[in-house]
């Protein structure tokens, strides 16, 4: 099955190609050269794992992180995993792909549509985590917050809609219930696990002003340049806006809530601690 990261890496690279296939530049592998004549800019180009070549691509303001085989007839769009389980492609992105001006985009997140969990007045800590009605590592991240929430965490979380057809309605029914909170919750403790599907009913029928949320959600982790969900956002102690895409270490939830370390005993999340 193909991760939340590759589906929007390979839609990514999709759209930078379009449908131009006007004249080649000719040093560059032909599925790089139908980005270029379509618009796209190649930023930077480095050399990466088992021989790869790696492509850093920019098209109206959206990074795309792509590789090319040697004999340069095959492109990848997706994660590349080490033999130790290391995410390469999240690495490469973090060197090489340009940080956009988080301060702007931190102000656009706390005015966008999300829902509140844990600690409502006054907590000790704030974070953001976009993500997927059907998401498994998000509602894994639900589960992880949890202890923290108790001493003091407020999360909030930012719907939005990509990884399947379901997606987007699951998305809407919480964001149109009378209490979003709530729908929220029905959702993550009746997800499924094993068709990684959220557990609340799809709306048929979205309406404008959920449609609109939607799409300036799914606009702002674009924005953020994240490649998948969740992805978490907060300021650290020195006030600095950090990200973090995919389900992180417990070890680290310390450093991104501001906490203490909880006890978690959950067996979902024992590889993961």
């Amino acid at each position: 099955m193909m991760s939340p990261a590759s589906k929007l890496a390979t839609f990514a690279f999709v759209s930078l190609i379009g449908a131009s296939l006007s004249a080649q530049a000719a040093d560059y592998p032909k599925q790089i050269q139908m980005a270029t004549q379509s618009g796209a800019k190649v930023v930077k180009t480095f050399a990466a794992a088992s021989q790869l070549k790696g492509w850093v691509l920019s098209k109206g303001g959206r990074y795309t992180l792509v590789f090319t085989t040697p004999d340069n007839k095959t492109l990848l769009a997706g994660e590349l995993i080490d033999a130790e389980g290391n995410n390469l492609t999240a690495r490469y992105a973090g060197r090489y792909i340009p940080k956009p001006d988080r301060t702007a985009l931190f102000s656009k997140l706390e005015q966008s549509t999300h829902i509140v969990e844990g600690q409502r007045k006054a907590p000790k800590s704030v974070i953001y985590a976009l993500f997927d009605p059907n998401c498994p590592f998000c509602h894994l991240a639900w589960k992880a917050f949890q202890p923290y929430e108790k001493v003091g965490l407020q999360v909030r979380w930012v719907p939005v809609a990509y990884l399947s057809k379901t997606s987007a309605g699951k998305a809407a029914a919480i964001l149109e219930a009378k209490n979003r909170r709530a729908a929220f919750r029905e959702n993550e403790e009746k997800y499924n696990m094993q068709r990684h599907e959220g557990g609340i009913a799809p709306l048929a029928k979205s309406s404008a002003k959920t449609i609109s949320q939607l799409r300036a959600n799914n606009a702002l982790m674009q924005k953020f340049g994240a490649l998948g969900t969740p992805a978490i956002i907060w300021k650290d102690k020195q006030g600095k806006i950090q990200m973090k895409v995919g389900l992180p270490p417990m070890s680290e939830l310390p450093a991104i809530t501001g906490l203490p370390e909880q006890p978690e005993n959950d067996p979902a999340l024992a590889r993961f601690r």
